[in-house]
């Protein structure tokens, strides 16, 4: 076995939410899973700040409604204060506001709770491993935040550049089957949504959004679903 599956030190993790009950049934799923540790909770943002800087977690899972120092604030406190601690927003809001804030803070993964707990643990193996997490249903949340009506942007302010040499288009580096496939990921469709929908195994599905990130010099679905917005395709 190899990558984020495979066994070797356990991912440290800290638990942040102000709700004891979430907060430790969230601690105690972890906790069974294989190759992770729960090395502290929390109940609110300055707490989770003293937690990682004693017990320095690999990864802190924080949600983004909490009294006090939010988790938007928590995370960028962390960014600053543990740098090597990777946070991922863990709520029940998909608020786009939610989701830019907490990216534009230095959050890696922005995942809700109705996750089942083997996924979870996935994501937390993932994150450590250095993979972006989004849920996909926040992915169109994140390409609509990045054009909330009265947001200064820098692309709106800054001089425009010279015309430089054509950049392709969807229509120039992908086939018609694949930019339909990148339109349903803008639109945060799961893999077996999209399998359904365009009547295509999921094994196919992966195989198109492989060949989708290497012809368009993509990282993840995160930057397909910008590159799909920046080109009309939503």
């Amino acid at each position: 076995m190899s990558g984020p599956e495979a066994p070797g030190e356990p991912v440290r993790v800290l638990v942040v939410d102000d709700q004891e009950l979430v907060r430790e049934g969230i601690a105690s799923l972890l906790g069974i899973q294989p190759g992770i540790t729960v090395v502290a909770t929390a109940c609110d943002g300055a707490t989770a700040v003293e937690a990682a800087v004693i017990h320095r977690p690999d990864v802190a899972l924080v949600d983004v409604r909490m009294p006090g120092m939010d988790g938007i604030d928590t995370t960028a406190v962390l960014a600053t204060r543990v740098p090597s601690c990777r946070v991922v927003m863990l709520t029940t809001f998909d608020d786009r506001d939610y989701v830019a804030g907490a990216l534009v803070a230095g959050a890696v993964g922005y995942l809700l709770k109705n996750l089942p707990s083997v996924e979870l643990a996935r994501s937390v193996r993932l994150v450590h491993a250095g993979v972006a997490q989004l849920d996909t249903a926040v992915l169109a949340r994140l390409a609509a935040a990045l054009t909330i009506p009265g947001r200064v942007t820098p692309a709106a302010t800054d001089p425009q550049p010279a015309p430089g040499p054509h950049r392709p288009g969807p229509a120039d580096a992908l086939t018609g089957r694949e930019t339909d496939v990148l339109r349903l990921i803008a639109g945060g469709a799961t893999n077996r949504e999209i399998a359904g929908r365009l009547h295509l195994s999921e094994g196919t599905v992966k195989n198109h959004i492989s060949r989708i990130l290497n012809r368009l010099g993509l990282r993840d679905r995160t930057q397909a679903a910008l590159y799909a917005r920046d080109h009309g395709l939503l």
